[in-house]
């Protein structure tokens, strides 16, 4: 986590006015900007209707500033960062319920498995209406996700709409100590390893180590090939991701990423990943982003793996953490990353090699996507277009519609109950050599 100083600038009420006398010469100097929000300060402060509060004016016009950039960048007090802290740490007190904002209301996009929610019936696709009694339509996230969270043993009721169900839901829910794994695996049939990574936070590399030996500790015969999952991962940290990629990697790029200097840089892999040798079918949706895609793209590139599922997210910007001084910090955009033969990924996303379309995504707008955001960054300096020629297939609907495994783990790939899952099984199946 990089450090930077602190520069502020100092206005008190009167010398703000006093030195804005000189406008003239103010509109000369690139400080000029300091001075008209100086200017727009002391009106606040001496003419709006109620009492205003300084230091949260400040705040709001930081954040306004770094909001303003892209849909990534945010300054984040020091509440907001601590939770973020919290996020990619992986460990937190609450419920263990995934939100995001979609047309200002607070929506679930997954219970965590084995979290309060989970237990409690909560679903991806629940609106969260009140909590405990008090309406949250329009609330910022941040704000929510604090309520929700706090000591182990304390209760907090949810108030949620469910489509197909007339009346709101309430449940009570008791907070625990949550603590989200970000890799589960699995040895099915064939001597194939299942492996779903969630999403990438400190320790994510080492738990898929462990994992890959549990995986060849279970059986004599040795691994055949792989599935990564990356469905439903929402990216981390870039660092974690990398040495994940690398693992299944024997040489050649990872990534590449360009600064605003357009200064290069690459990661490369190294010899001896745990699935280095082994056929992969790595597993993706439109929810798959940032530093999932990386992977994907990696993977994909290199030809290690087909690629299977919906295009991802298309987010493909890094941002850096800049630490301030009173626990605040900032996320800043620093430089955008393109798969090993040089496509961008933002606003564009991961084309999987083998397509897989229900009806309702080839007619929802309700999939958000990073060109869909607001003040997204263009696919700047990489190559817009390149993908592999894609194999197209129509997902059924029914009882084999599922989007993505809702626990750790799936059920046997070879009954039909994960449609995507099913097409990348035999997929790898086809791929493995024909003594297996």
């Amino acid at each position: 986590m990089r450090t930077i100083g602190l520069v502020t600038a100092a206005f008190a009420g009167g010398a703000a006015t006093s030195h804005l006398a000189g406008a003239s010469t103010q509109a000369q100097s690139p400080y000029a900007p300091f001075a008209q929000l100086a200017r727009v300060l002391v009106l606040v402060e001496n003419q709006y209707v109620e009492p205003a509060q300084r230091s949260k004016i400040i705040e709001g016009a930081i954040k306004g500033m770094v909001a303003e950039l892209d849909p990534h960048s945010a300054y984040m007090n020091a509440a907001e960062f601590a939770l973020f802290q919290e996020d990619t740490g992986g460990t937190f007190g609450g419920v263990g319920i995934e939100v995001d904002t979609r047309d200002d209301v607070i929506t679930v996009i997954a219970p965590i498995e084995g979290s309060p929610a989970a237990r409690a019936g909560i679903r991806s696709g629940d609106q969260i209406l009140a909590i405990d009694g008090r309406p949250v339509r329009g609330e910022r996230l941040d704000k929510l996700v604090k309520i929700m969270r706090g000591p182990a043993g304390t209760r907090v009721k949810l108030t949620i709409r469910r489509q197909g169900v007339a009346e709101p839901l309430t449940i009570d829910l008791t907070r625990e100590r949550i603590h989200v794994t970000s890799v589960a695996a699995k040895r099915l049939e064939r001597d194939v390893a299942y492996v779903r990574v969630k999403q990438f936070q400190d320790g994510t590399h080492e738990e898929l180590l462990r994992a890959a030996a549990r995986l060849r500790a279970a059986s004599k015969a040795p691994l055949a090939g792989v599935i990564l999952d990356l469905r439903n991962n929402p990216g981390g940290l870039v660092d974690e991701a990398e040495a994940v990629a690398d693992e299944f990697l024997a040489s050649g790029t990872i990534y590449s990423t360009r600064h605003r200097d357009s200064v290069v840089d690459e990661a490369s892999a190294h010899a001896g990943g745990a699935f280095a040798a082994l056929p992969v079918v790595a597993l993706v949706n439109e929810y798959s982003a940032s530093a999932a895609e990386l992977v994907a793209g990696a993977l994909q590139d290199s030809g290690r793996a087909t690629v299977v599922g919906a295009t991802t997210f298309g987010k493909g910007s890094v941002q850096t953490i800049f630490e301030l001084p009173g626990g605040a910090g900032v996320r800043l955009t620093t430089m955008r990353y393109y798969t090993p033969k040089g496509r961008s990924i933002q606003a564009q996303g991961i084309r999987p090699d083998i397509v897989i379309e229900s009806p309702e995504q080839q007619v929802s707008a309700t999939i958000l996507r990073e060109r869909d955001l607001e003040g997204h960054l263009p696919a700047e300096g990489g190559i817009a277009a390149g993908a592999p020629r894609a194999v197209l297939i129509e997902k059924p609907t029914g009882p084999a519609d599922a989007r993505a495994p809702d626990g750790d783990v799936p059920a046997d790939p070879t009954r039909g109950t994960d449609f995507a899952l099913t097409v990348g099984y035999q997929q790898l199946l086809r791929e493995m050599p024909a003594t297996r």
